[in-house]
């Protein structure tokens, strides 16, 4: 009998065991979704960050062609003026 019982005590331990490996593997797995969702998130931002990077630029180097534009046609009043004298 007592071989029996003691058998019985290391089923019982056994079952534990395993539920726990489960819970374990069930937990890691819900982590490591959430963590990859965090991820592909963090992407999707960083993506449209480097969008709006890349406008930016694009608008700087609009207005530095307006304004090298615009620094000519002071040039060329200023040489009118002085011509007018």
């Amino acid at each position: 009998m007592l071989a029996s019982s003691g058998g019985s005590s290391n089923g019982g331990l056994i079952a534990v065991v395993i539920v726990g490996i489960i819970f374990t593997a069930i937990a890691v797995s819900i982590v490591s979704f959430f963590q990859l969702q965090k991820h592909r998130a963090d992407a999707v931002a960083f993506a449209a960050y480097r969008k709006l990077a890349e406008e930016a630029v694009e608008k700087q180097d609009q207005l530095l062609t307006e304004l090298q534009a615009l620094g000519l046609k002071v040039g060329e009043i200023e040489r009118m003026l002085r011509s007018v004298e």
